[in-house]
């Protein structure tokens, strides 16, 4: 068994970092290009982009699909919902609660490359996926060479 030497600080810079992240998500600091307005929590989100759309993937566990509102407005994609906390279980017989319950907001900037007609929404075991395919005259084209 190999000794491994104790750091009692390296658990308190772990509660800062924790605490810093938190209070930046909070200030919205750490989030250029997006709106907090409401909510305690935030799903965390994967934004990528394909040849033909850009796909935002959010984690939406336990939250009911008739509670997910997916919108655009000014340019602007809105997701707002609510997870609600389960009340089949009495509070007092809970041994810890991790999870956030509540409502929550988060808004993207959309680029005009999207074609907003287009938009199209999924959910499938808590991953909700927003698809924002993009105009046809903004894909890039190939263009054959003809040799001579």
């Amino acid at each position: 068994m190999a000794l491994v030497k104790y750091n009692p600080l390296k658990e308190l810079r772990t509660m800062q970092d924790q605490m810093n992240r938190i209070l930046n998500l909070s200030w919205n600091h750490d989030l250029p290009g997006e709106d907090i307005k409401e909510g305690l929590w935030q799903p965390a989100v994967d934004i990528y982009e394909t040849a033909d759309s850009i796909v935002i993937k959010a984690e939406l566990p336990d939250v009911d699909q008739k509670d997910i509102e997916v919108r655009i407005e000014d340019g602007t994609l809105v997701l707002k919902g609510e997870r609600k906390h389960e009340d089949d279980v009495k509070k007092e017989n809970y041994h810890r609660i991790e999870r956030y319950f509540g409502s929550f907001q988060r808004s993207f900037s959309l680029p005009t490359t999207i074609d907003q007609e287009k938009v199209a929404a999924s959910c499938e075991k808590g991953i909700l996926t927003i698809t924002l395919p993009k105009r046809e005259e903004t894909k890039p084209k190939q263009i054959n060479i003809q040799v001579k």
